[in-house]
């Protein structure tokens, strides 16, 4: 099963708000650009230490106009703030997300 199907199997409330709520209405305001919201997010998950969910940012995040070279520069940048551990083990996920 995909992380989203354990998702649904096990959390049905869960799915419907990540789609409805987060995606549908939190990711859609326009306060904010799509690109600088997967700065942010990409940011705070490998800020947290949230690896796991940082392949299906990523590529997001290519989605909405980041290019690997920022990508790098945005961990580079975040292992001053988040640590060195924190932005390797980020930056690795880049690399697991190129097809």
């Amino acid at each position: 099963m995909s992380n989203n199907e354990d998702i649904l199997a096990i959390a049905p409330k869960l799915n419907e708000l990540t789609k409805d709520v987060l995606f549908g209405e939190i990711w859609e305001r326009k306060q904010l650009a799509m690109k600088e919201r997967s700065i942010i997010t990409i940011s705070a998950l490998a800020s947290l230490g949230r690896l796991e969910q940082l392949p299906y940012h990523i590529e997001l995040a290519r989605t909405n106009g980041i290019n690997d070279e920022e990508l790098a520069e945005i961990f580079t940048h975040l292992a001053f703030y988040a640590g060195w551990p924190a932005a390797v083990s980020a930056i690795t996920r880049v690399s697991d997300t190129k097809a």
